[in-house]
C-alpha cells in the first residue's frame, strides 16, 4: 500500500500519511466489506482514493522543497544523479502513456494486483487489462532502453 501510494504522491511522507489515513478509514468502514476475500482490493481502492485527494488538495500549492527522493545505494554524485534522471524519464514516460494504461501498469507494478484485481478496480474485462498492460510494457521497454 505504501509503494503504491509513493509511486502515485511522489513523497514518501505523504505516503505514510495516506496509508494510515486508509487504514482508520477502514476501521470505520469495516462492517461494509462485504466479502473478506476482497479485502486487498478494497484497501488499495482506498489508498488510491486518498492519494488522489492528496493531489487535487495540493494542486494550487504545490511546493518543491517537500519532495522526497529516496537516496541512492552508494553516496556518489555520479550516481544520485543517475538515479534521479532514471527516475525522472520513467515519469515522465509514464506521465505519457493512456490513462488506462499507466493505471493498469501501475496497479500491477506497484500495488501488485492480479490481472482479475486490475480488471475488477478498472472495471474491464481481463483480455483489455492485458492488452493495456502488454502495450504499456512495449512502450516503457522502448522508452526506457537507453537505461538499461
Amino acid at each position: 500500500m505504501r509503494a503504491y501510494a509513493t509511486r502515485i504522491l511522489g513523497s514518501n511522507d505523504e505516503a505514510d500519511d495516506v496509508v494510515q489515513e486508509t487504514f482508520i478509514t477502514a476501521w470505520a468502514k469495516l462492517p461494509t466489506l462485504e466479502n473478506p476475500a476482497l479485502a486487498k482490493g478494497w484497501l488499495m481502492r482506498i489508498v488510491s482514493h486518498k492519494s488522489i485527494d492528496r493531489i487535487r488538495a495540493r494542486r494550487h500549492h504545490s511546493s518543491l522543497d517537500n519532495l522526497d527522493v529516496p537516496a541512492p545505494d552508494h553516496d556518489s554524485p555520479i550516481t544520485a544523479v543517475e538515479a534521479l534522471s532514471r527516475s525522472e524519464a520513467l515519469s515522465q514516460v509514464l506521465s505519457e502513456l493512456p490513462t488506462n494504461q499507466r493505471r493498469c501498469w501501475e496497479l500491477k507494478e506497484f500495488g501488485d494486483y492480479s490481472y482479475a484485481e486490475i480488471a475488477e478496480e478498472l472495471d474491464l474485462p481481463v483480455s483489455t487489462i492485458r492488452g493495456l498492460l502488454a502495450r504499456a510494457r512495449k512502450t516503457l521497454i522502448r522508452e526506457m532502453e537507453a537505461w538499461r
